[in-house]
């Protein structure tokens, strides 16, 4: 059974997504300020990313945010959330997104799930925690092998 979020994080992410949406069409990182994501994370708001991407880590804070955003737009020439479920309630809500993207540096195509726990608090995004089914998949993608990984691989 899917349950709905809470209704203030249902309100915090909706606007959130909403605003991520509307600074990726406008142009994204590097040509849009953050300023328009800002007002849905905490000041202090912390980021967990998979070490396995190539944009892994903890990101703290507006400036790691943005940071990251910077890093995501170097790393996708596109990333869209195709669709999104909100499954959980309270002040820790649980989204799964389908998401489709394309590498910059390999132009190769992913369709692929995150599942996130996102921790909101006095109507702001506190933390936030996305799972990957398959972060090899999503690294391999990004990644243009160098010759002497070609060499490797073939002989194998």
């Amino acid at each position: 059974m899917t349950m709905s979020p809470h209704p203030r994080s249902a309100t915090v992410l909706t606007g959130m997504y909403a605003a991520e949406a509307a600074y990726l069409e406008a142009g994204g990182p590097g040509e849009v300020s953050f300023d328009l994501l800002a007002p849905f994370f905490a000041p202090d708001v912390r980021l967990h990313q998979a070490d396995a991407l190539p944009y892994g880590g903890v990101w703290r804070g507006h400036n790691g945010m943005a940071q990251f955003f910077l890093k995501m737009g170097k790393v996708w020439e596109s990333f869209a959330m195709v669709e999104q479920e909100f499954l959980a309630t309270g002040e820790t809500a649980v989204v799964l997104t389908q998401v489709r993207a394309r590498a910059r540096a390999t132009g190769r195509e992913l369709d692929f799930p995150i599942l996130q726990t996102i921790s909101v608090k006095d109507g702001r995004i506190t933390e936030v925690r996305p799972f990957y089914w398959d972060t090899q998949a999503i690294a391999d993608a990004c990644t243009v092998p160098t010759p002497a990984a070609e060499a490797r691989a073939t002989a194998d």
